[in-house]
């Protein structure tokens, strides 16, 4: 498997609380690159776009299970 799907799978085991943390780090580890970024000490600039990535995961998995959630009430 690869590394994006590890790490997909990892996210989908997690509940909506777990998922809501992962969005808040990953939101906290952006803000950090930024700084870093901003003061010329990242070296790793491909970082941020891996971050932005994963925040969108964790987005469409919670947004995922909204609508899920709206589909069983429905019925």
């Amino acid at each position: 498997m690869s590394k994006h799907r590890d790490e997909l799978q990892q996210l989908r085991d997690l509940d909506d609380f777990g998922l809501t943390q992962a969005l808040a780090e990953r939101r906290q580890e952006l803000l950090q690159l930024r700084l870093q970024r901003a003061t010329g000490q990242l070296e790793q600039h491909r970082r941020i776009r891996e971050v932005r990535r994963g925040i969108a995961r964790v987005i469409t998995l919670l947004r995922g299970r909204q609508l899920a959630d709206l589909m069983e009430e429905g019925k």
